[in-house]
């Protein structure tokens, strides 16, 4: 996760605090905390070489006990050049920025992502238009309502 992540993090351990995420973002204990980067950005009267300054180190701390963590582990062993894995290091890591409190670096290619991960879990093709599918899928809900209405009908007229 290291090398797909580079520079952004110092480093990737496992831990063992955490119980239900999949991974978390802490800085050093001489570092900056997720506030006061956030306040540090939006002064007024910073330059932009303060920006290396003031970025904290990441430390990225992984739960091996998590599902996502296991497969995700499985999926890099059987192929580490994989483009999917690599979106998934992403995507987990912008996940932890925003649960850690930090900010995004860019939202764009987060939202990307997430709209990429909505679409698969639709079975839905990049060419597809969502709107048309789920179209699609409210239709057959609607006629199957209207089947098991019309059996309901059909019961009362035995009634």
């Amino acid at each position: 996760m290291k090398e797909i992540l580079g520079d952004k993090v110092e480093k990737v351990i496992v831990s063992n605090r955490m119980v239900d995420s999949p991974c978390s973002l802490v800085t050093g204990e001489y570092g900056w905390s997720a506030n006061m980067e956030r306040i540090m950005k939006a002064q007024a009267l910073r330059d932009n070489s303060m920006s290396g300054y003031m970025a904290s180190k990441k430390t990225m701390e992984l739960n091996p006990d998590n599902v996502i963590i296991k497969e995700l582990r499985k999926k890099t062993l059987a192929n580490e050049a994989d483009k999917i894995v690599r979106n998934l290091v992403f995507l987990l890591f912008d996940t932890c920025l925003i649960t850690s409190g930090f900010t995004l670096d860019d939202p764009a290619s987060y939202a990307k992502r997430i709209h990429r991960m909505i679409k698969l879990g639709l079975q839905v093709d990049a060419d597809d238009d969502v709107e048309e599918v789920i179209e699609e899928k409210e239709k057959v809900e609607e006629k199957k309502t209207e089947e098991e209405d019309f059996e309901e009908s059909l019961m009362e007229e035995v009634d």
